[in-house]
């Protein structure tokens, strides 16, 4: 299997070849400006050292200050971050935010460490990364394993809060922004339904991954009457074709950890709930869980990318012929940055927003993101992902600096 960043590049291309963008601009966008490693000495709680490694990518900043997550992971790798930090410069450009794309990740299991150690992790972190991230340079944010509370500890070791987002409301946070992923994928969905040819009895949804966005998306669905027929999480998937009781496995999740177990419900595999047949599919777990073997199988009318890079290209072109449209990660989660850019945006300016206004601006972005991708789409004869792709190929080559 590819690594995820060569399948970044192939999808830059393949948008490109549908576009008549310069080839400079392919050339430079296909290579990160700056990778940093780094090796961080933790002391454990026992008095023992552990060399734990880092990273930050920083992908492209013509639209404005590198922006993305940290994640905290065992299988974190630079492969990994190049990719992440590439999707963050065409997210950013595609929901029209004036920011770029960058990545961090470190690789450890935070489960298998003390609260302490983890902090220590994270404040080592901000340490190595001195003169690489700042406000006006480089603003992370929460991913896979980091939450708010990192994000207090990075702010408070840089001495301050604007170089985060991602924080807790009380620690310079915005409001709407743990809901903004799941929030933004729902706007473009909807305003994305009727062009996507689905119709009201199609209001089925399967989801890959209960953690924030997949639980978040749930929540939010139930409430506009989309029917929840399964849901996964790390142990396993759950499946009702009646419709599961959100608010119940919800409850059930937090009691227990996993969502396997809960009653009234089939179990099956995590590959499994991919291939159900529903209208709509919502991966949001990890990366490259759709790929040209189990592609000819998927059943759903659409998919709905919440996670980062869940299908591969040659996915990407089985499930075209199939008529199944991708809504693609880089629109469909786009929310998550777009109110990260707010809380960014509110901090440099030492303003606070109403959850109403938030929300308010998160639905006029994500639903104008989601119409130019359509209209790029069909302009160019070709899938959501290209279409997506296309619209920020245009908006990077205007911001492009003269050679």
């Amino acid at each position: 299997m590819k690594n995820p960043f060569e399948n970044a590049l192939n999808q830059i291309r393949r948008a490109a070849d549908v576009t008549d963008v310069k080839a400079d601009v392919i050339s430079i966008l296909s290579h990160p400006m700056r990778e940093v490693r780094v090796s961080i000495p933790l002391k454990r709680d026992d008095g023992s050292l552990e060399m734990i490694e880092g990273f930050r990518v920083q992908h492209n900043n013509w639209r404005g200050p590198f922006k993305g997550g940290i994640r905290y992971h065992q299988d974190v790798d630079i492969h990994e971050v190049k990719a992440l930090a590439t999707w963050m410069t065409f997210k950013t450009a595609i929901a029209g935010i004036p920011m770029g794309g960058g990545k961090g990740g470190v690789t450890f299991n935070p489960k298998e460490y003390s609260q302490a150690e983890i902090e220590r992790v994270t404040r080592a972190w901000v340490r190595a990364m001195d003169g690489v991230i700042g406000p006006t340079v480089d603003v992370p944010a929460p991913d896979v394993n980091t939450r708010p509370q990192e994000m207090v500890w990075i702010a408070d070791e840089f001495g301050n809060p604007a170089v985060t987002t991602g924080k807790p409301i009380e620690a310079g946070g915005s409001e709407g922004r743990g809901e903004a992923t799941a929030q933004g994928g729902y706007y473009v969905l909807d305003e994305l339904f009727e062009d996507l040819s689905l119709e009201p009895e199609m209001k089925t949804v399967a989801i890959q991954g209960f953690g924030n966005a997949g639980r978040t998306f749930a929540r939010i669905a139930t409430r506009h009457e989309w029917k929840v027929i399964a849901v996964s999480d790390s142990r396993g998937a759950v499946y009702n074709p009646e419709g599961l009781d959100v608010e119940a496995l919800e409850r059930h999740k937090d009691e227990t950890r996993s969502v396997v177990g809960f009653e009234g419900a089939q179990e099956m595999t995590n590959e499994a709930i991919l291939e159900l047949e529903c209208g709509l599919l919502a991966p949001a777990a990890l990366e490259n869980v759709i790929t040209q073997e189990n592609a000819p199988r998927i059943q759903a009318k659409v998919v709905l990318e919440l996670a980062n890079g869940p299908t591969t290209p040659e996915a990407d072109d089985i499930l075209f012929e199939k008529g199944i449209h991708v809504v693609p990660d880089v629109l469909a989660n786009a929310g998550g940055v777009t109110v990260s850019y707010f809380e960014w945006e509110q901090n440099m300016k030492d303003e606070k927003w109403t959850a109403p206004d938030v929300d308010a601006k998160l639905k006029t972005a994500m639903a104008d993101a989601a119409r130019q991708t359509w209209d790029r789409a069909r302009e160019y004869k070709t899938d959501l992902r290209r279409g997506a792709f296309a619209l920020a190929l245009e908006r990077l080559s205007e911001a492009q600096p003269e050679l």
